[in-house]
């Protein structure tokens, strides 16, 4: 009976090394090269050109020590090739090392690339490999080529991706001039038959020529330094346009992307005399048919402070703020207007309005599908109501300015 016991906590061990054969495919980090970003160009021939963004483990962090050092955090490699996946192979024979794509968080895209050739058989490779992240970001290069962005060195952020997405979120959150969107995101807009992607514009401004040199990153004063710019509009997965300033702030009020911005008004026959710092907002949607056509009707509520004046203003007069809070409502409303204008005009629905009437009215939408942004979308009307409140004026009251105009007199 004993030996019965032992032979089967024996065949019971046998079997459970089957269970317990280590990493079989495991893959040590001296033998890969970890990709932070990857940029796609196009060369004169037609043949895709991809820049990938290497890390140098060590020298990141020295230089996050403290001890920086002359050597950069990153490399850089080339590749040329017909597809996305024989950039890849390509590249590999220029690297000792397996590239790793599973720390990839930006992909950038040519301008040229995005107009021409659109982002479908692109991100499509992305989107297949199981390395990469469905929440990578992705930019269009404005101006620039993807690989002046990808080789840029940074000085605060050592490596140039975390200084892209970095800046894409600050922007959005503090202006809402740029819009922060991963692969995940524009394929399901893409894919979808109501609604366009939008992607955020990068390009480096200075001294173009040094971005990708150490001492760029050995001055106070940057010589070369990325920055977000504008909004890209596609349509059928190609860029058709930019949107600029008020234009993209205008369409982030619309999508409800708005977290905190300053809206600056004219008072006073002074121009942009008082500034409107926003601190909460919320923007309603909603779709009711009229003589048998979708009506879009867009409310939004907006609370936030007086951070700024320029002109001698009363601000304790309930008739002032009540002034200022109607005229805080125009100009967005306008802005709101312009924005769906030129959507309109572009025949792109990038405000997601035909999967909302998807929704609400799956008959009409089933029956206009096929023709939404080119026939009905251009029409559609829209209805907005703007309501904004003063909450706080700060410190003061009454600005300063006004002492200083009355003693002038």
């Amino acid at each position: 009976m004993e030996m019965n016991r032992k032979r089967l906590v024996l065949l019971l061990m046998l079997m459970g090394t089957a269970f317990t054969s280590g990493c079989w495919d495991k893959t040590e980090l001296n033998e890969m090269s970890i990709v932070s970003a990857v940029g796609i160009d196009k060369n004169n021939d037609g043949k895709l050109v991809g820049t990938f963004q290497i890390i140098n483990p060590v020298n990141v962090a020295g230089s996050l020590q403290g001890g920086g050092g002359t050597n950069p955090p990153i490399s850089i490699y080339r590749a040329t090739g017909d597809n996305v996946l024989q950039l890849d192979s390509n590249a590999s024979t220029k690297i000792s090392r397996d590239m790793y794509f599973a720390h990839a968080n930006l992909i950038v895209i040519g301008e040229e690339v995005a107009k021409e050739m659109g982002i479908n058989s692109i991100l499509d490779a992305f989107e297949r490999s199981p390395e990469f992240r469905a929440t990578t970001r992705i930019v269009i290069a404005r101006g620039v080529k993807a690989k002046d962005i990808v080789e840029t060195l940074t000085a605060i952020d050592k490596v140039s991706a975390e200084k892209v997405i970095k800046t894409i979120e600050s922007t959005e959150k503090q202006q809402g001039g740029s819009i922060n969107v991963n692969l995940q995101e524009v394929i399901k807009n893409l894919v979808s038959s109501g609604k366009e992607p939008l992607i955020s514009g990068f390009t480096v401004r200075g001294n173009t020529g040094k971005e990708n040199k150490m001492e760029n990153t050995q001055s106070s004063s940057i010589a070369a330094n990325p920055n977000a710019v504008g909004i890209g509009v596609f349509k059928d997965g190609k860029l058709v346009d930019w949107l600029d300033g008020n234009q993209a702030i205008g369409t982030m009020w619309v999508m409800d992307r708005i977290v905190n911005t300053n809206v600056n008004i004219n008072w006073g026959g002074k121009k942009g005399a008082v500034t409107y710092q926003v601190l909460r907002q919320k923007t309603n949607i909603k779709p009711r048919m009229k003589n048998g056509k979708p009506k879009m009707y867009i409310t939004v509520r907006a609370e936030g402070d007086i951070r700024e004046v320029n002109v001698p203003l009363d601000l304790a007069s309930p008739h002032e703020l009540i002034g200022i809070e109607k005229t805080l409502a125009k100009d967005l409303k306008k802005e709101m207007e312009n924005a769906i204008a030129i959507a309109q005009k572009n025949k792109s629905d990038i405000f997601g309005f035909g999967e909302i009437i998807h929704e609400s009215h799956p008959k009409y939408w089933k029956k206009h599908e096929k023709d939404w942004d080119d026939v009905t979308f251009p029409k559609l009307e829209a209805e907005i109501q703007v309501e904004t409140f003063i909450r706080r004026t700060g410190l003061r009251n009454k600005p300063y300015l006004s002492d200083i105009k009355k003693g002038d007199q």
